[in-house]
């Protein structure tokens, strides 16, 4: 365990995903066990988690007997994700405005509030798209968006300043009870992630 608590497999997965990234693994290179083993200094079984990790996260390919590749198709299928997390999180978004907030009405608010004196605390309440699929009220609409953000989170643009107010103007149109302002407001919000995130591909 490193001192700041993450599992071997755990910085093992984030050095090869850093590495793969930044192109210093490419597709259909071989990431073999022993190797990666030796190299941090660890048995086979964290450097095994970490490639199941990555897998799931879509950067490798393990085929039974032939072992893990770095994936081929990693951007394609990143765009493929994206596209279906675009559907998902405007659905979310009418949704949550149907209910104007839900349960979490009140930390919607405070997202509102926050942009207001413009001292934003992001660690002061849940992520807000967390929030938007909680009060969309629909738990397998949540379970599908969670997965799908668990494998596209690495590669989205994040711009603080443009997030809090967009965040506000949704979590208002959200209150307010207007479907379809909130899935616009979603819409064009996404578009500046993705587009930042073509940037950098």
């Amino acid at each position: 365990m490193d001192p700041d608590g993450e599992s071997p497999g755990g910085t093992i997965a984030q050095t090869l995903r850093d590495e793969i990234l930044s192109g210093r693994r490419v597709g259909g290179e071989r990431l073999v066990e022993e190797s990666i083993a030796k190299a941090f200094g660890v048995s086979r079984v964290p450097v095994r988690e970490a490639l199941a990790q990555l897998q799931a996260e879509g950067f490798v390919t393990i085929v039974r007997y032939r072992g893990a590749t770095v994936s081929s198709t990693l951007h394609k299928e990143n765009k493929e994700l994206l596209e279906v997390r675009h559907g998902l999180e405007v659905m979310a978004a009418q949704l949550a405005a149907k209910n104007r907030g839900g349960s979490v009405a009140d930390e919607l608010a405070a997202v509102v509030e926050r942009a207001k004196t413009q001292a934003p605390t992001p660690d002061a309440t849940r992520p807000f798209h967390d929030l938007v699929a909680i009060a969309a009220g629909n738990d397998q609409l949540r379970e599908m968006l969670a997965g799908v953000n668990r494998r596209v989170a690495w590669g989205l643009g994040h711009d603080p300043g443009a997030s809090v107010h967009d965040h506000a103007a949704l979590a208002a149109a959200i209150l307010n009870g207007s479907p379809v302002q909130a899935g616009f407001l979603m819409d064009e919000h996404l578009k500046r992630d993705e587009a930042d995130t073509h940037g950098q591909a």
